[in-house]
């Protein structure tokens, strides 16, 4: 029994430890799940227990990729299992909502699974990432997944942008999308609007005549240049830039030094030292790596 509880918590560390890594890769965080899974503790459980998962940032699911996956299920089964949390009324997906409903299609009732105790974070995270580099989300989605990483890992959107691989104009341009207007959202949302009309929208201030332009885009089947043009009338409000001001560079070494030592965040300004930490797990590694004993 010890040993078991002793294999978790070892488990659990490792996990807590790759979504703190330099570079988030879903597909590390899913292999060591399963590299770490014995073969008899992967499941099979019936696919009506199966719950989204609340932190699934998908809304809409393509209907051809999902019937062409529901052929190879059927003729291959599934290969690879889906990972999901026990919940009150059933089991929450964490990894794998698209086989699931692929499987649903291809008249299966059971998937292979593995049941993880993952925090509420863990799983917003691990849902995040397996859509943002397995697969593609319309860029509204794409920007609620990256706020979201923001929000709970506590992270700049340069520290994201190198997390993610991306370039951090292309994270700011994406959350920019979030302040259009709900409805502009949803028209980028399902296709109505493209990503490069979305940017150029995103930059005007006036809501009222972000929705006028968005519905003359559909109705008028407007390219993203006659958009631009229109948009550079002097009619339409754009947002003023936000001129940051010039962080000091005098500590900049320290704070790399110190960054490369603890594996997170290190600001330095005003004559104070600002660390960050995840989660409790990462405060106590950080906390041993400086050699503090807290009782």
């Amino acid at each position: 029994m010890k040993e078991e509880q002793s294999k978790r918590r070892a488990l659990g560390m490792g996990l807590e430890q790759l979504f703190n890594t330099e570079v988030l890769d879903f597909n590390n965080i899913e292999n060591k799940i399963i590299d770490e899974t014995p073969k008899d503790e992967i499941v099979e459980l019936n696919l009506n227990e199966l719950m989204p998962n609340p932190y699934q940032p998908r809304k809409v699911f393509d209907e051809d990729a999902l019937q062409e996956l529901a052929s190879s299920i059927k003729e291959h089964g599934v290969f690879q299992p889906i990972i999901v949390k026990k919940s009150v009324k059933g089991y929450n997906i964490i990894a794998g909502e698209r086989r699931v409903k692929a499987s649903k299609l291809a008249g299966l009732t059971k998937i292979p699974a593995i049941i993880k105790d993952f925090t509420d974070d863990e799983m917003m995270q691990v849902a995040l990432l397996e859509n943002l580099q397995r697969e593609d989300l319309s860029a509204i989605e794409e920007a609620k997944a990256y706020k979201s990483i923001i929000e709970t890992m506590r992270l700049t959107q340069d520290e994201l942008a190198k997390k993610l691989g991306k370039s951090r104009s292309h994270i700011t341009n994406m959350l920019g999308l979030l302040r259009l207007p709900l409805n502009v959202q949803d028209m980028v949302l399902y296709g109505k609007l493209s990503m490069g009309h979305a940017r150029v929208l995103s930059k005007l201030e006036n809501h009222d005549q972000i929705e006028e332009l968005a519905n003359k885009v559909v109705n008028e089947n407007l390219s993203v240049r006659d958009l631009e043009e229109l948009a550079n009338e002097n009619t339409f409000a754009r947002k003023a830039p936000v001129n940051k001001p010039k962080k000091s560079k005098e500590y900049k070494h320290v704070e790399d030094a110190m960054k490369e030592k603890l594996g997170t965040k290190v600001a330095i300004s005003d004559n104070k030292i600002k660390i960050s930490f995840a989660t409790k797990e990462d405060l106590n590694r950080i906390l041993e790596i400086l050699n503090i004993e807290v009782e």
